[in-house]
């Protein structure tokens, strides 16, 4: 075999003919390991990472407090360590997240309340996502897989059908169809349900569909703050012009909308969300997908999915929209508060600053000093009286109107005595004469025999507080009910302990004062 030479694909010849494009691969490849994404699921923490995340994060719940965050984690951790279960080693909450962080896994920011939160990236979602699908039983090839793609390329090659005739012979065809199934339906044919797999297979499909929206939302919402920063920057190194940055920011405004797939998606559903009659067929499908039997043995987790899709779409437009309020804020702020003649004025004293200093270094010693005065002295200026006389501000107030006509008629004073407080001597002086014949048992009874006047509902306290100056308030007593008249003639129930008062107490009472004490 010496002397033949090899040529073809894997030869010496393809060294300088065939390519086979691998280094462009090869540079895909590892642009791709080296994105969050896979670096949260590489190593020997990505189990750790990802059930922590899971357990922290939630469609519900996509921010969390930084403090209590920095605790969940420390308690997730001791569970695990309980368990036998590996874990980094001298690690706690607020290391783990400050590193999370770092890692571009975890995001953190102000909430409105001005207290730091975390939430997970879009390189998280997708990482968790991820894991989530791998870890659901799902058809990797099916027929309403096939179906969705054969409606979708239809569908769109409706669309791109430069050729008229072309675009009305695919529409016929379609109207042929939808009217014979129609004519078949009025004929009395059968319409069969779908089976429990293909409802299964669609219900797989619609959960992964779903469950791609927040990564989506998310990656929207960090491009619109990585323009924030952008903007933010360039108003600090001020040399760009504000219009200059003003064009750029509605320029990359109307790029993240229409030319990335998250923008456009983003678009999408701020479109669905103000067409109340396409949320409403939303809702609609979603209630009559869910009650075929097939949704019976979904989990609840997959159900809670599928019902959530509304609220996901709704909850990802507001995190953006609240993201771009945001970043038009500071635009707001920037462009009110920015003085460009003030500026100049102060750019133009530091530089004189600057050639006066040069001017002096060329003669001054390596220690020579200059005694400046930080701030200047207090100019006295004389100044006018702020506030002239006015004769008009000395003028009387206009006499009052008389409205006593009009006036309602005045509260008696038994009206106004039934809206006091309660008749502690009447009171006082009923529970003695009721219980020193030694017939009433007890004080609710009395009470409830007392004329409407003493039977307000502010006269039992008064008695609570009677009968307590004597010390015949038990705590071992039962309830009694007391019947109150309101003055306005309404009757209100009160629960009060059964106090029944004994003769010695009777004679306490007799010689008891509204002061507390007994006379002698």
């Amino acid at each position: 075999m010496a002397g033949v030479t090899v040529s073809g694909r894997f030869g010496p010849a393809a060294r300088g003919g065939y390519v086979s494009g691998v280094v462009g691969e090869h540079a895909r490849v590892r642009d791709a390991l080296e994105r969050p994404t896979l670096r949260l699921l590489d190593g020997k923490w990505a189990a750790f990472r990802v059930a922590v995340f899971r357990c922290s994060f939630s469609r519900d719940r996509r921010s969390v407090q930084a403090d209590r965050l920095h605790v969940q984690v420390d308690t997730l951790l001791d569970e695990l360590q309980g368990n036998g279960v590996d874990v980094p080693p001298n690690a706690t909450g607020r290391s783990l997240c400050n590193s999370w962080v770092n890692d571009q896994w975890l995001f953190r920011d102000n909430a409105q309340d001005g207290s730091l939160e975390y939430s997970l990236t879009s390189f998280a979602l997708e990482a968790i996502d991820l894991v989530q699908g791998m870890s659901r039983d799902r058809v990797l090839v099916s027929e309403s897989r096939l179906t969705t793609i054969l409606d979708t390329v239809r569908r769109w090659a409706l669309e791109a059908a430069p050729d008229a005739d072309a675009r009305i012979e695919r529409l016929n065809v379609q109207i042929h169809e939808l009217e014979a199934e129609r004519d078949r339906l009025e004929a009395g044919g059968d319409v069969a349900a779908a089976s429990d797999d293909r409802m299964l297979d669609g219900y797989t499909n619609l959960i992964d569909l779903i469950g791609q929206l927040p990564s989506d939302f998310k990656r929207v919402e960090e491009s619109v703050l990585d323009m924030h920063r952008k903007i933010l920057r360039d108003f600090r190194d001020e040399d760009r012009a504000v219009a200059e940055v003003l064009d750029e920011y509605l320029r990359d405004q109307d790029e993240l909308v229409k030319a990335t797939p998250e923008g456009r998606a983003f678009d999408g559903a701020f479109v669905l969300l103000r067409d109340d009659a396409l949320l409403l067929e939303l809702r609609e499908n979603v209630q009559v997908i869910l009650a075929h039997p097939a949704a019976a043995v979904l989990e609840t987790q997959d159900l809670n999915e599928i019902r959530g899709a509304e609220a996901v779409i709704r909850q990802g437009t507001k995190d953006v929209l609240a993201q771009r309020r945001r970043l038009t804020a500071t635009l707001k702020e920037h462009i009110v508060n920015h003085d460009v003649l003030q500026e100049r004025e102060l750019g133009r004293v530091l530089r004189g600053i600057d050639r006066e200093l040069a001017t002096w270094m060329e003669t001054a010693g390596p220690r020579a000093t200059v005694p400046v005065g930080l701030l200047p002295p207090t100019a006295k200026v004389g100044h006018f009286r702020e506030r002239l006389w006015d004769p008009a501000s000395a003028a009387p107030p206009p006499p009052l109107e008389d409205v006593e006509e009009d006036a309602p008629e005045p509260p008696t004073v038994e009206e106004l005595r039934m809206r006091g407080g309660p008749s502690l001597e009447e009171l006082r002086l009923a529970l003695v004469d009721s219980f020193a014949t030694g017939d009433m048992d007890t004080v609710g009874r009395m009470f409830n025999e007392l004329p409407a006047r003493l039977r307000r509902p502010v006269e039992v306290l008064g008695l609570l507080h009677v009968v307590n100056g004597i010390g015949a308030l038990r705590d071992d007593a039962g309830p009694e009910v007391f019947e109150a008249i309101r003055p306005d003639g309404n009757r209100r129930n009160f629960l009060v302990p059964a106090i029944t008062l004994t003769l010695d107490e009777v004679a306490t009472l007799d010689g008891w004062s509204l002061e507390g004490a007994g006379d002698e």
